[in-house]
């Protein structure tokens, strides 16, 4: 392999090719550690990044090659700017989507009740679609899960980290790390505690929304909405004492009717002011209920009489907290009916809800349909709609609200007690520099529609447990109030298997011991610590110091509301202060119907087919192409025009490097001594380069990747196309500049080359190593980003204005050829050349490079008016026999 130190062995191959410099690369790079982390260093020396975890567990899908080679620019620009970079990566391993898989893969379900089986072999590896089935699934116990998770995860990063070094993402995997991790168990665990410390976290029992298939509460971010059919039934209540006269209601959930605890009108409606304050009865299950009057009810909505349930949506949690109703349960976690229903007073009630008892809601709303209409009580046909439902963002089955004890964080999410929070962590968001600006409105908008706090406790298996045990009084009941917590060099901690200082394990479960609290911390919970988790805050504060807060965080538009929000909670809460300071918000990749590719939706293209055969210096180009924050599609065509531009600069390269008077001696094959460029030409060059070199920094130094690209790509087509076309006789010596001239386009291309290679470096990673390999010692990303100030002065004075006119002329010459459909190199015999006046002294200083460019024998420049170049009184003379093929 090539040794980054030492390269005066290295030629330029005959034939250069993109095939192999993947893995040729990678090996060097990490024999030398080029991107390694220097710790010898100050806060002010470092970029640091807080760079997404990617959730471990399947394979990695191509949206993600999307935007982690959009952070790999911007990272290798900074290193390039003389930065010492802090780039780690680490994997997302705990959470719902690992153990997912896991039971899909083994044919395995967590059973906490079994116990642990030693040198446990599962039923299968692979997994299929029946093994989604919890009734094709083996219980195994925690402990055996659990190692499952570990041991498929372990695959899956492997597999990752693979895909990453193919495609040339700069992290330093010296400093890798997993969300699971005795780290991030540790540091998730203690923060978790500071937050109990001081008030912020606390445990609550309330209405929670729950799915039902995962068995597990799920926060406000998680959920989402999706268009379901639906139906308004329209139910008469009957008043009390008087017989035969009935209110109506329209509701879309009819099975949710004997967990009816009130009705509700607005204040204002006409309709009901008369029957606010008095009592109705249910219809079915004959109980009597309140109508109440509530802000909240939409006089324009259903028959403008709602019914409040326990738990049907957000306002129902609302009306019960607000007009303190009683709770009334009816659907369990497993989202069946509840065996008990004790306010049903009546016989016929009761046995009507015996007919409910462990029915799904979908049957149970079936059966409650068919009583009404039986006993008259549904009123003409339902009414059919398109409604939104709220859903886990990875589930199947809607939402439904489940009374629970859960740990929550105080977000600013509750209207009166936490405004000042609210507002603190509104001003954080515009304190970070957006890159898109128009993203911290997401950030806004969501901050401003909270509607609680941040629920972090997930009744999961595979995650970090949450570090507390609850006192067991002597009467066996557990005591919520006596929290039990460990010491910080205990952690990280498991309450199942471990017990508090001051008990035994004797003690748990026990009259007078202790309980653990069996739930796992949400995913989010440890993410939300990345910066904390990759900087060792609570094992390495030296280093923490050098790199937090952290300089950018990359990440999705759709992950603002989550991973990104809470990373400014948890910072705002621990360090009072920002997590970061710049954020780089990437847009999400779409597929050809225009919808979200993702692994979950199951539209997903995986990356190694689009690697193999465009290259990953074609697939990162695509990636750069794209605006921050925009949506894009798949699109295979940028990948080849990238592949196509990555050959260029091989075969640009080569020409360039192919003169000097030493060619055996790589280290002296071209002079880049801006003093022998003596060209006007060449120095037109140099100036429209150093222009090029402007502009592409400004964009970089606002990471606008693509801005930059839009760039420097068309001048390095300009560059081949007509520059090296117009200087490639001079350069070889073949005009009457002589020596002279022709060291002027060696230097001039020797120059522009090592620019143009620094310039794409960030981009096109292997195109340019490559190349710079042939005739330069170290890496090309570990150079100093180019500066336009030399550019400048090697330009002397000139300007890229005289370069543009030559394009124009150029392009001009080709054209008569093209139009009269003969070969490049037929010669001109005469020709006259129209220019504007201003751009006169511009062909004639280039008469030479023209005449070599055209094959012209003669031609007179005519100054006209105007601002477009045109040819006139052409002759051509007879196209070169076609020399046979050997």
């Amino acid at each position: 392999m090539p040794n980054l130190d030492a390269r005066s062995e290295a030629t330029v191959p005959e034939q250069p090719g993109l095939d192999g410099l993947e893995v040729k690369w990678d090996q060097v790079w990490r024999d030398t550690q080029i991107y390694a982390f220097d710790p010898n260093t100050t806060r002010d020396q470092v970029f640091s990044v807080d760079t997404p975890p990617p959730t471990a567990s399947g394979a990695l899908h191509i949206g993600h090659v999307f935007g982690y080679s959009q952070a790999d620019m911007i990272v290798r620009y900074q290193r390039m700017r003389g930065k010492n970079v802090f780039y780690p990566l680490g994997w997302d391993d705990n959470g719902l989507p690992t153990e997912r898989r896991v039971q899909n893969y083994f044919g395995v379900r967590c059973d906490p009740s079994l116990p642990y089986q030693e040198n446990f072999a599962p039923p299968r590896e692979g997994g299929d679609s029946s093994s989604a089935k919890a009734a094709n699934q083996v219980p195994v116990s925690r402990r055996n899960f659990i190692e499952l998770c570990e041991r498929l995860t372990k695959v899956d990063e492997a597999t990752f980290e693979d895909v990453f070094r193919t495609l040339g993402l700069s992290v330093d995997w010296n400093h890798s790390y997993q969300t699971i991790d005795s780290r991030s168990r540790a540091t998730s665990q203690h923060a978790f505690l500071e937050n109990l410390k001081r008030g912020e976290a606390y445990i609550s029992e309330a209405p929670t929304m729950w799915d039902v298939t995962y068995r597990t509460a799920v926060a406000q971010a998680e959920q989402e909405d999706r268009d379901r059919e639906g139906a308004y039934y329209r139910l008469g209540f009957s008043k009390l004492n008087e017989p035969g006269e009935r209110v109506f209601i329209e509701t879309t959930r009819p099975e949710l009717l004997p967990a009816c605890v009130a009705l509700v009108a607005h204040p204002d409606d006409e309709r009901y002011r008369s029957l606010i304050g008095s009592t109705v009865v249910s219809p079915l299950f004959k109980v009597e209920v309140p109508v109440l009057a509530h802000p909240l009810a939409q006089p324009d909505k259903g028959a403008g009489l709602a019914m409040i349930c326990t738990f049907g949506d957000a306002n129902d949690v609302t009306w019960w907290r607000e007009l303190q109703l009683p709770t009334r349960g009816v659907i369990g976690r497993e989202g069946r009916f509840l065996p008990d229903a004790p306010w049903i007073a009546s016989d016929e009630g009761q046995k009507r809800y015996a007919e409910l008892v462990g029915l799904t809601i979908f049957s149970a709303q079936k059966r409650i349909v068919e009583m009404a209409t039986e006993s008259g009580d549904l009123v003409g046909e339902p009414k059919r709609i398109m409604h939104p439902v709220k859903f886990y963002e990875n589930g199947d089955k809607p939402l439904e609200y489940v009374t629970s004890r859960q740990w929550y964080i105080t977000n600013g999410g509750r209207d009166v007690t936490e405004a000042g929070l609210r507002d603190a962590l509104i001003a954080r968001g515009k304190e970070v520099s957006w890159h898109p600006a128009y993203m911290e409105a997401r950030y806004r908008n969501w901050v401003e529609g909270l509607a609680g706090d941040w629920l972090v406790s997930r009744q999961r298996y595979y995650g970090v447990p949450i570090p507390v045990w609850y006192a067991v009084d002597d009467d066996g009941q557990t005591d919520y109030d006596r929290v039990l917590t460990p010491d910080r060099d205990q952690l990280p901690v498991d309450p199942t298997t471990d017990a508090p200082a001051g008990y035994t394990e004797a003690m748990r479960d026990r009259p007078g011991g202790f309980t653990a609290d069996a739930d796992i911390l949400d995913t989010w919970a440890t993410s939300s610590l990345t910066p904390f988790i990759a900087g060792n805050w609570i094992t390495d504060p030296e280093l923490f110091a050098k790199v937090y807060p952290m300089d950018l965080r990359p990440q999705g538009h759709d992950i603002i509301r989550t991973w990104l929000f809470s990373t400014i909670v948890r910072s705002h809460l621990q360090q009072k202060s920002l997590p970061w300071k710049n954020t780089s918000i990437n847009g999400w990749l779409l597929g050809p119907d225009g919808k979200k590719m993702s692994k979950s939706k199951g539209n997903g293209v995986t990356p190694q087919g689009l690697l193999e055969q465009h290259g990953a210096d074609g697939v990162r180009y695509w990636a750069g192409r794209a605006r921050q924050g925009v949506d894009t599609k798949l699109n295979e065509g940028q990948m080849k025009i990238g592949r196509r531009l990555s050959i260029k600069i091989l075969n640009a390269s080569k020409f360039a490097l192919a003169f000097g008077t030493a060619p055996e001696d790589p280290a002296k094959r071209l002079a880049a001594d801006p003093a022998v460029v003596t060209q006007p030409v060449d120095r037109a060059m140099l100036a429209a380069l150093a222009g090029v070199v402007l502009q592409a920094t400004d964009a970089f130094d606002d990471m606008d990747y693509a801005r930059m690209l839009e760039v420097v790509e068309p001048f390095f087509w300009t560059f081949c196309d007509d520059y090296i076309e117009l200087i490639k006789d001079r350069a070889h010596g073949a005009s009457s500049s002589g020596a002279e001239g022709a060291a002027s386009a060696r230097a001039a291309l020797a120059i522009a080359l090592e620019v143009l290679l620094r310039l794409f470096a960030p981009v096109l990673v292997f195109a340019t190593e490559e190349v710079w390999s042939w005739w330069r010692d170290g890496s090309v990303h570990r150079q100093p980003w180019p500066d336009s100030a030399p550019l400048i002065e090697a330009a002397h004075a000139e300007n890229g204005a005289l370069l543009e006119s030559l394009e124009q002329a150029a392009t001009v010459i080709r054209r008569i050829k093209t139009d009269a459909k003969v070969s490049q190199k037929t010669p001109i015999l005469d020709m006259q050349l129209h220019v504007p006046h201003n751009i006169v002294d511009h062909i004639e200083a280039a008469r030479e490079e023209l005449v070599a460019l055209g094959r012209i024998g003669t031609f007179a420049v005519v100054p006209v008016d105007g601002t477009d170049i045109t040819a006139e009184n052409v002759v051509l003379g007879e196209a070169p026999a076609k020399q046979p093929r050997t």
